[in-house]
């Protein structure tokens, strides 16, 4: 078994063994009638997929299997197992990671509790692993226990970090952590930023200037957005403002080995039109994978030793 495959087991099997199990077998029977249709929608929507991207699947596997004149239940889980794996291929690989001879910056972005900090230290461990070199700004200067948190992450990983007095200016920081990036050779900043709340506009505005600093200087920029699994649909919620703030590019869908829910990543990619990046898989460093659609859907779906009940 492959380690991506691994750790995305890893990460959905709640989600497995609970309501994705039991819509495996639901396609155990030998032909597909309306009750069939009805149990499916209920399951999809029980794991978080959502009701309006439950409706689209299922009518797209419908479409397809009255096309097809497949009726079979082992037919349909395979068209619905497609289905998946076409609607979370949304922007499949951002351009930006791939152009050569540039700084690559993250503007790391969630609500407070989201597991922002422990998902910067995983994803620097991930570039330094690559051979990567990595800085850190500590961009969230509101509170003192943010920047000393990951200064702490920093020393673990092996990476620097840029960090200003509590209550500094954020652009600052990453003006600073930019010029030192350069100065370094760095390949890779990361920014961390405050756990802002969406109903606050005034912050917002803080990350909007953050990006036009960063906007000065011969970058790709990304703007991942840290969501929790575990807050399922109110999560979508948060997305869109930080969508509109400040163009979200990807989403890191921390603790989604916390949630038998993991429907929530279709949704996701459905709804908001944005690619999931990286899916945190545990507490560890290396609890880390990078999101393929192919393989959630294959582990999501797997046969495993564990009693699906």
């Amino acid at each position: 078994m492959s380690i991506l495959l691994n750790k995305t087991e890893q990460a959905v099997k709640h989600s497995r063994v609970t309501w994705f199990g039991r819509i495996g077998r639901l396609f155990d029977r030998t032909t597909i009638e309306k009750e069939t249709w009805d149990e499916l929608e209920e399951l999809l929507v029980s794991a978080d997929v959502g009701v309006a991207t439950t409706s689209k699947l299922i009518e797209k596997v419908k479409h397809r299997a009255t096309d097809e004149k497949l009726n079979e239940g082992s037919e349909i889980l395979s068209l619905l197992r497609d289905e998946m794996v076409n609607l979370l291929n949304v922007g499949v690989e951002s351009e930006s990671v791939t152009r050569l001879g540039h700084l690559q910056l993250i503007l790391v972005v969630g609500v407070n509790g989201s597991g922002k900090t422990t998902s910067i230290a995983k994803l620097a461990h991930v570039f330094r692993n690559d051979g990567k070199k990595v800085i850190l700004a500590a961009a969230d200067t509101f509170r003192a226990a943010a920047i000393d948190q990951l200064k702490r992450w920093g020393e673990r990983v092996g990476v620097e970090v840029v960090a200003h007095q509590p209550g500094g200016d954020p652009g600052a920081v990453v003006f600073d952590t930019l010029q030192a990036a350069q100065n370094r050779q760095a390949e890779v900043v990361i920014i961390d930023t405050a756990g802002r709340l969406h109903t606050k506009s005034n912050l917002m505005e803080e990350l909007k200037k953050i990006r036009r600093v960063a906007s000065k200087y011969d970058v790709s920029q990304e703007v991942l957005l840290v969501m929790d699994a575990t807050t399922g649909q109110n999560g979508l919620a948060q997305a869109r403002y930080f969508t509109d703030a400040v163009g979200v590019t990807g989403v890191f869908l921390a603790k989604l080995d916390g949630t038998a829910k993991g429907g929530i990543v279709l949704a996701i990619c459905e709804e908001l039109g944005t690619p999931i990046a990286y899916i945190g898989t545990g507490e560890q460093l290396d609890d880390i994978a990078r999101f393929n659609a192919g393989t959630f859907v294959e582990a999501i779906f797997s046969q495993t030793k564990e009693k699906d009940d």
